[in-house]
């Protein structure tokens, strides 16, 4: 099995080192990555510039990094590397969990995988000033992708980790909503400048990732690609017909 590992904090990052080191079990590995944090990216893809792709092994990983964006590297790396089977994006230093799915470069590496038609699974832990200690989630990492290569009609899974974990859920995203903030500041010149910022309109939804993260289990979201309402097209498609009908 063809294993390749990508994630949005760099390629030197110590979560995709730890990722890597347990998806070995399962196959080859792989590591493409950015060559500098690309947090919060979101989908984005370089269109009007070059990109390279250099190789930068990694601890005895065989390892490439791109100056671009992780859905850059996951496309690149699918380039480069024919047939991959299986996508690992992470292990990310912050959690991807609620409306914060929208702008994660890391789910993003995931979500360009399964573009490209490769099962992919994003991780995520919570940040930490120091270093995490990785090895408290190896257990649940490996679970997942074990039980994941059981599942070939899921192409895509979110899952985020507590500092300790005490199991694992299957989960919804969190919809909450936000009431978002700009907050400015001053810079040692004595410009002002701008922090972006939010805090919660509502309290946390059980059965969602962010419930999950927030007692103690390994949060695991089924993701798709398709953004359609579905309920908000069956009334718009009833009104129209209705309007057909009396006309």
């Amino acid at each position: 099995m063809r294993i390749l590992v990508s994630n949005d904090d760099g390629v030197f990052s110590p979560g995709i080192r730890a990722l890597a080191q347990v998806a070995q079990e399962f196959g080859q590995v792989r590591v493409v990555a950015p060559d500098v944090e690309q947090s919060a990216m979101s989908h984005a893809i370089t269109v009007r510039t070059p990109l390279h792709y250099q190789r930068t092994p990694i601890d005895g990983l065989e390892a490439y990094r791109v100056d671009g964006t992780p859905a850059d590297c996951v496309a690149l790396g699918a380039h480069h590397w024919e047939k991959v089977d299986l996508v690992l994006s992470g292990i990310n230093l912050g959690l991807n969990i609620g409306h914060n799915i929208w702008h994660s470069g890391t789910v993003a590496a995931a979500k360009q995988a399964a573009f490209l038609r490769i099962p992919a699974i994003a991780f995520s832990a919570p940040y930490s000033d120091d270093v995490p200690d990785f090895s408290v989630y190896e257990s649940y990492v490996r679970e997942v992708i074990a039980m994941f290569l059981q599942l070939p009609e899921t192409p895509l899974l979110n899952v985020n980790f507590p500092r300790s974990p005490r199991g694992t859920r299957w989960t919804r995203q969190s919809v909450r909503h936000y009431e978002g903030l700009v907050i400015p500041g001053e810079d040692p010149m004595g410009r002002v400048h701008y922090w972006f910022s939010e805090r919660p309109r509502q309290g946390v939804e059980e059965g969602t990732d962010r419930w999950a993260v927030e007692n103690g289990f390994v949060s695991i979201t089924p993701l798709r690609l398709d953004l359609t309402d579905e309920a908000a097209l069956a009334r718009a498609q009833a009104q129209l017909d209705a309007g057909l009908t009396s006309s």
